[in-house]
């Protein structure tokens, strides 16, 4: 695993191995910010990193400029890997909350450019990301929702989704609200 863009392009992430986790693999991350790319301005976004695991993605986006990333993750274990790259490295945007992702979502009032969640694959309330976040209006206008999931599950179904883009058994789904008119 490995920061792949921005001023911390080539770091070599090594988590404990004890983890409960199922890392974005590099491959997938890598096509990820290569459509992101052509989408957004890194510099100055916020990004809220649901489910947040290793902090990969976290990282990732503070690299590349990101203003704030908070990362939600309700393993301390996770939390504070997170929390132990970041000061090392000296990513001080990024804050990390321990915390069930769901009961965060329900007091979360702030929006964000970019909010990225990658649920356990396993769990039965992954439709309800999305159906949550507009709902609440946690999106700036253009704000981009990304979901992580199995790619034999199908998210299509919320009025915001914009498309699937599969990789292996992952897939990323794309949901933006619209600008304001």
């Amino acid at each position: 695993m490995r920061i792949i863009g921005g001023k911390l392009k080539g770091l070599r992430l090594n988590p404990p191995k004890n983890l409960p986790v199922r890392p974005t693999t590099d491959l997938a991350k890598e096509a990820l910010f290569n459509i992101l790319q052509n989408q957004i301005e890194f510099e100055g976004i916020t990004v809220l990193d649901l489910f947040s695991g290793t902090g990969n993605i976290a990282m990732e986006f503070a690299s590349r400029g990101a203003e704030k990333v908070i990362g939600v993750d309700r393993s301390v274990h996770c939390v504070n890997y997170l929390n132990d790259v970041s000061r090392q490295h000296g990513l001080t945007q990024i804050k990390t909350f321990k915390a069930d992702v769901f009961k965060y979502l329900a007091i979360e009032t702030e929006q964000y450019d970019l909010i990225f969640a990658d649920p356990p694959y396993d769990l039965n309330k992954i439709p309800e990301i999305s159906k949550i976040v507009f709902d609440k209006n946690l999106l700036k206008p253009g704000g981009l929702l990304i979901v992580e999931h199995q790619s034999m599950q199908n998210l299509s179904n919320h009025p915001a989704f914009v498309e699937q883009r599969k990789y292996g058994h992952s897939s990323f789904s794309f949901f933006r609200l619209a600008e304001s008119e």
